[in-house]
C-alpha cells in the first residue's frame, strides 16, 4: 500500500517541485532587479560628480530609478505585515520627521 501511495502522489510532488523552482527563479530575478537599480544609481551619482550629466538630468533619472525601486519594494511586501509598519510613500505634510515612517 505504501508503494501505491508513493506512485499516486508522485505527479503532485513533481508539480510542487516545479512550482517551487519557478518561485525560486522569480525571486532571484526580482532580487537581481533591485541590485541592477542600485548599481544604476551608483553609476548615476558618479556621472554627476564627474560632470558628465547636468543636475536636471540627474534628478530626472534618479527619480525614475527611485520610483522603480519603490515599486519593486512595494510588490515584495509581506501581505501579512502590519499596515501600520508598511510605508506607502504618501507622507502627510504635517508629520514631523520622526513620525514620517521609514526613510527611502
Amino acid at each position: 500500500m505504501l508503494i501505491l501511495d508513493d506512485i499516486l502522489a508522485s505527479p503532485g510532488k513533481g508539480l510542487f517541485a516545479l512550482f517551487r523552482e519557478i518561485h525560486d527563479r522569480a525571486r532571484e530575478e526580482i532580487e537581481g532587479e533591485g541590485e541592477r537599480i542600485t548599481q544604476a544609481l551608483t553609476a548615476l551619482y558618479g556621472q554627476l560628480e564627474a560632470g558628465e550629466i547636468t543636475e536636471e538630468e540627474f534628478e530626472a533619472r534618479e527619480t525614475e530609478l527611485l520610483d522603480r525601486l519603490d515599486a519593486l519594494w512595494a510588490e515584495n511586501q509581506d501581505p501579512e505585515a502590519d499596515d501600520e509598519d508598511a510605508w506607502d510613500g504618501n507622507e502627510d505634510e504635517n508629520e514631523t520627521e520622526a513620525d514620517a515612517g521609514p526613510e527611502r
